[in-house]
């Protein structure tokens, strides 16, 4: 057979299927740390952005419309090429995480002020009425009834953020999209590099789908 999946292609993968396996393990540590980074950025900013702190509550509404109205790819561009002029020059994977993990700590943010809101005031008064400073009584009363809430779009949040990973290959960050480009472009096998590469991520990401419509459903019987 002949054509772009031609049975001597995928031959030829799974002779690197090393490099494969590689690459899935920088994606999956790097998606992990930018999860990390993603949720304490959010969970900060979210809670800074349903308080009462109007100076704290303008810098990070400025932080959050950059974030989502520039693209990912410039973020990624200015830290890898910019932030050197400035004599700082980061690890390849310190730039995914910190480029990938600040993009969508911003989207969480989101998530996390609305599930904060949709709390009903009057347990933050009688949380202030109890002696609660707000930062307390965010940690003790309000997130712990607003996790119900918020998990279902944070696992939403981390099923893009997984995809979103893909950005390292422009600045050759070893990632499972960049040893996928490699290989094809030194091969031109890019029909079964592309399917197994798809493949992964939908292993990957699947589950957290699943389980992401499981929780909606859950919400749904609970209401």
């Amino acid at each position: 057979m002949k054509g772009p999946f031609a049975w001597f292609k995928w031959q030829a993968l799974f002779t690197e299927r090393q490099a494969f396996a590689e690459g899935l393990g920088v994606t999956a540590l790097v998606a992990l740390m930018a999860l990390a980074l993603a949720i304490i950025l959010g969970i900060l900013v979210g809670m800074i952005g349903s308080s009462r702190f109007k100076a704290l509550k303008a810098i990070c509404r400025v932080y959050v419309e950059f974030i989502q109205n520039t693209p990912l790819v410039v973020q990624i561009f200015f830290l890898y090429n910019g932030l050197p002029y400035a004599g700082l020059v980061l690890p390849v994977m310190a730039v995914g995480v910190i480029g990938v993990g600040v993009y969508h700590g911003a989207y969480i943010s989101e998530v996390i002020r609305a599930g904060i809101e949709s709390i009903a005031k009057g347990q933050l008064e009688a949380a202030y009425s109890q002696g609660f400073t707000y930062w307390g009584a965010m940690r003790f009363i309000i997130l712990p009834q607003a996790v119900k809430v918020v998990l279902p779009p944070l696992t939403n949040q981390a099923i893009f953020l997984v995809k979103n990973t893909s950005i390292m290959a422009m600045v050759a960050g070893g990632d499972l999209m960049y040893r996928a480009d490699s290989w094809a472009s030194e091969t031109l096998y890019y029909g079964p590099a592309y399917v197994v590469t798809g493949l992964l991520y939908l292993a990957i990401c699947l589950p957290l789908s699943r389980l992401a419509r499981r929780m909606e459903g859950g919400k749904e019987a609970a209401a």
